[in-house]
């Protein structure tokens, strides 16, 4: 069951908006979403909340700026998602513009798992550094970061995700999400940590006259992946992670991005000039990805670190080869978990748990993203681990937070689970093979607990009607460049449409011709190879249609109903 409501919005506060100067439609979407004033909307460089009430930040600082003095080498431990592959290219690439020797290690998903390990410190170790930084990673590093100490080596940890009980015992801890931080974005990503460590560590560097005389390093230059692993996370789009979005996307469209994001456009097909958040979460975000999931991160790590053009693009292309390979695999796994779900009743089971011997466990989370979406419903993918486990990744709706509900669960029932971590809306965890029917007994026994009846209804939020007078080429474009995504949805409307023609098109999205309020207009609904009825009350975003050097306004359908 779908059902479709128009975001509420202040008619006061929008006027408002308007009169400090926004466009009348945006005033009206940004109230619809809580912005309280056109500064916030401002996604100037200078609005950026600056580094001082980030916890730890300074005395990190303080521990990078004595190590670079002294010349020690730096080696950053990175997680293998897009996330953690940016982190470790914005703090290579950003450690070494500061003048810090700087290397990376990320582990490899299938042999070695998530985080600062002690086999991971064991192989850190190898490479003789003087200190170990962790991104995207380490808030529960309790064994690693012991394992690293009784070896000598100090570890500084940045990472994003809730802590536990205790925190680990590291040399400093960089993260928004600990007790104590009074840092008023807690939703940065872990790339989003690493930057502002960097600004912190410029800061500490400008008090010990280090750029006296000469010119800073300009960490603008970094902002284009920062705003890649920001979206690819999908981390709420706060005001300040919309800036930092902001920011990166405008370098990507004046052609300044580093070598290998432009590497990344140009596998995709997509001009870097027209560069909008969707590119970033669907076209670069998935192919900086495949390689964790298939293959080793480091390929996506080297290649966002390619000097040049030439250096990037072949690995861009193979980046793009496991990205196909992915869709493949996911694909088959989609069609075997529909296969077992052809007689699954919504009503007699709330939170999914599913695995399969032969699944592969980098893409397992893809695929409870695909049955969420599906069903309305958590649900959490498992495939064969190593040693006798299963690695499961889970997806969530709102209602239910899914690293909350996994701690629920954990607490309900010791020694069930192995590892787990995450956010709210997505998170990972590992359990033994022979556990799995009481872990689907007790995920289902937290899910109905935990959600509502009203949490179980898909909906639909629209933000109303756009008459087609409003449908113009200068509103569509400012629409498309904007900043939506996670926690601040992309503009979507309803109307009621006349469909007076239609034609399959690729084989599998129907391209048709409506008629909105009068006027006639294109409209496709992608993936969709049935036709519609003649007369539909729809859910569309208005897009633009560049095609042969020309540009046409159309509507993308989201969801339809008949009309009589």
């Amino acid at each position: 069951m779908i059902r479709i409501q128009q975001r509420p919005h202040d008619p006061q506060l929008a006027r408002r908006l308007r009169d400090e100067g926004l466009p009348p439609l945006l005033a009206r979407l940004y109230a619809a979403r809580g912005v309280a004033s056109a500064r916030e909307a401002d996604p100037r460089l200078a609005r950026l909340l600056p580094p001082d009430d980030l916890r730890g930040a300074g005395a990190a600082a303080g521990l990078l700026a004595d190590a670079i003095a002294a010349g020690k080498k730096l080696l950053i431990v990175g997680d293998y998602d897009a996330d953690g592959a940016t982190a470790s290219a914005v703090g290579v690439r950003g450690l070494s513009l500061l003048g810090a020797p700087v290397s990376y290690l990320v582990p490899h998903r299938l042999e070695h798992g998530y985080g600062l390990s002690p086999e991971i410190v064991a192989l850190a170790a190898a490479r003789q550094p003087d200190l170990i930084l962790t991104v995207d990673n380490g808030i529960a590093a309790h064994a690693g970061i012991d394992a690293a100490r009784a070896l000598g080596i100090p570890v500084l940890v940045t990472d994003h995700h809730l802590p536990g009980a205790t925190l680990p015992a590291a040399a400093a801890i960089v993260n928004p999400n600990q007790p104590g931080c009074a840092f008023p974005s807690k939703h940065l990503a872990g790339v989003g940590v690493m930057f502002y460590l960097l600004l912190a560590l410029r800061a500490e560097l400008r008090r010990r006259g280090a750029y006296a005389g000469k010119a800073e390093p300009d960490l603008r230059e970094l902002l284009d992946i920062v705003a890649l692993g920001t979206v690819a996370d999908v981390v709420k789009l706060d005001a300040n992670n919309r800036i930092l979005v902001a920011q990166g996307l405008a370098r990507m469209r004046a052609r300044r991005a580093c070598p290998g994001i432009r590497a990344l456009f140009a596998v995709a097909g997509r001009d870097p000039a027209r560069a909008a958040v969707s590119d970033l979460g669907f076209l670069l975000g998935p192919r900086l990805n495949a390689a964790g999931r298939l293959d080793d991160m480091s390929l996506g790590v080297e290649c966002l670190l390619a000097p040049d053009l030439a250096g990037a693009l072949p690995l861009a292309q193979r980046l793009d080869e496991l990205n196909r390979t992915r869709k493949d695999v996911e694909s088959g796994m989609l069609e075997s978990a529909l296969a077992g779900l052809e007689r699954y009743d919504p009503a007699e089971r709330v939170g999914l748990a599913l695995y399969e011997p032969g699944w592969h466990a980098g893409v397992v989370g893809l695929l409870a993203s695909r049955l969420k979406e599906k069903y309305h419903r958590p649900v959490i993918a498992f495939a064969p681990g190593t040693d006798g486990e299963l690695k499961g990744s889970g997806r969530s709706i709102p209602g239910l937070h899914l690293r909350d509900a996994l701690d629920l669960l954990d607490r309900r029932h010791p020694g069930l689970l192995g590892k787990f971590g995450g956010h709210a809306m997505a998170a990972g965890l590992s359990l033994k093979a022979q556990d799995f029917p009481a872990f689907a007994d007790a995920w289902e026994a937290v899910a109905r607990e935990l959600l509502s009846p009203a949490d179980l209804a898909r909906v639909i939020e629209t933000d109303g009607e756009l008459p087609p007078g409003e449908i113009t080429l200068q509103q569509v474009t400012q629409l498309e460049m904007g900043v939506w995504g996670q926690g601040f949805p992309p503009p979507l409307f309803e109307a009621t449409l006349s469909v007076t023609e239609q034609r399959l098109v690729g084989e599998k999205h129907m391209k048709l011709k409506v008629n909105h309020g009068g006027q006639a207009m294109d409209a496709l609904a992608f993936f969709h190879a049935e036709p519609l009825p003649a007369r539909v009350h729809a859910v569309f975003s208005p897009m633009t249609n560049h095609y042969n050097g020309s540009i046409a306004l159309q509507l993308r359908l989201q969801h339809w109903e008949a009309l009589a």
